[in-house]
């Protein structure tokens, strides 16, 4: 039998980049919500919403099909369109920036500081008289720093619009991510941190952006048209403006009661693997996340940094030396201002944005969930210091 150079055999099967932890309440909650016939948005829906609410600290939360489409509603709701400008970061997955120019508004998108997310220095140096928001994004699960951000924001009179995907149960200086801004919007897909397979959930504290929120996110329909097949309904509504099929059904909502019961389990866990790869990873040539002190990470996503001067092979065959050794990894994220869609509307180029650029290069997201075993996580340490050791310059 061949050993690896950590003296440990190889892995026999793939560890995946991530895989969901669904419990058997999950699982009876979804068969209740099939036996009950009520399969789309219902009573389960507006349960998940006050249980994330309560969990938050918000005062409304509206649950929507994705984060995508809260993000969309975000902006459609604060009736941002052709002309407008919003600000984004480049290191975000794609959605941050297309629900922008769905709306015909431009996506303006700047860098990001070392530690992956937003850089406010760059926000106020993009400002312009067409500016109508920024929306940062609190990458990995660590916040951005927000109160420079409303600092800014606040002299520019411009809105703060949150892309929380990653950052469920974490805070900022003592406050929950869903209460610092005018809206902040969660994202339940399958690898995050809390799952419903699809969805999301829009956090916030205003009256009657709530109301609209819900009317665009069920075709700008009159409130509570998705009561009208109870007996509390009834079948006569209003199309109030021309909204959008974002709904979250009661299936999915099944799956988030009972996720949100175990988040805090969750984030502990990702907690402890995060430390055991910091600890395990001095000393070699990559650079691990950055932690601040005023803020909670809830570790979706754990990405280091290779010292590539350091290497004597480039990320692409990093990732494939970790599959070679049955190890899974991924990339997080390819920026927007790199994809050719953005390149070829807006005329950007990779060395427009040098140091996101930098950071591309350079990242690697390590498998990281509370699924991992010991033996996972040890698996992981392993392929990741052989490497370096092997490949060292």
């Amino acid at each position: 039998m061949t050993l690896e150079s950590s003296g440990r055999p190889p892995r026999a099967d793939f560890l995946p980049y991530s895989l969901p932890l669904i419990g058997e309440e999950e699982i009876a909650e979804v068969v209740d919500t099939l036996r009950s016939g009520w399969l789309t948005t219902g009573p389960k829906t507006r349960r998940f919403e006050e249980a994330v609410a309560a969990f938050t600290g918000a005062k409304h939360c509206v649950a929507v099909s994705s984060n995508t489409a809260g993000l969309h509603l975000q902006l459609a709701a604060h009736d941002i369109g052709p002309g407008d400008e919003v600000i984004v970061p480049s290191l975000t997955f794609c959605s941050t920036a297309n629900v922008v120019q769905h709306l015909g508004a431009r996506p303006v998108l700047v860098e990001v500081r070392a530690d992956f997310n937003i850089d406010p220095d760059a926000v106020r140096a993009a400002i312009t008289p067409r500016t109508r928001a920024v929306m940062p994004v609190h990458y990995a699960g660590q916040p951005a720093d927000m109160d420079e951000l409303h600092a800014i924001a606040k002299a520019a009179r411009i809105e703060v619009l949150e892309d929380a995907a990653h950052a469920i149960g974490v805070s900022y200086r003592g406050r929950q991510v869903g209460t610092l801004s005018r809206a902040a919007t969660f994202s339940f897909y399958a690898t995050k941190n809390l799952t419903t397979g699809e969805g999301g959930m829009i956090a916030l504290d205003d009256d009657d952006l709530a109301i609209r929120l819900r009317r665009l996110a069920l075709h700008g329909m009159s409130r509570d048209a998705w009561k009208r097949y109870t007996a509390a309904g009834s079948w006569y509504y209003e199309v109030l403006e021309a909204g959008y099929k974002y709904n979250m059904t009661d299936l999915q909502a099944s799956l988030g009661l009972h996720q949100l019961n175990r988040l805090r389990g969750f984030n502990a866990s990702r907690l402890s693997i995060a430390d055991r790869y910091d600890a395990a990873f001095q000393g070699l040539p990559l650079r691990v996340p950055i932690r601040h002190a005023d803020r909670e990470h809830n570790f979706h996503l754990y990405v280091i940094l290779l010292e590539l001067d350091g290497l004597r092979i480039d990320r692409a065959s990093f990732i494939d030396r970790l599959s070679a050794r049955q190890i899974g990894a991924s990339v997080h994220y390819v920026p927007v201002h790199m994809h050719p869609a953005y390149a070829t509307q807006f005329g950007y180029r990779p060395e427009d944005l040098p140091l996101t650029r930098d950071l591309y290069e350079r990242m690697i997201s390590l498998p990281l969930y509370p699924r991992m075993t010991e033996r996972d996580v040890q698996d992981v340490i392993d392929a990741v210091a052989d490497i370096c050791r092997e490949e060292r310059a």
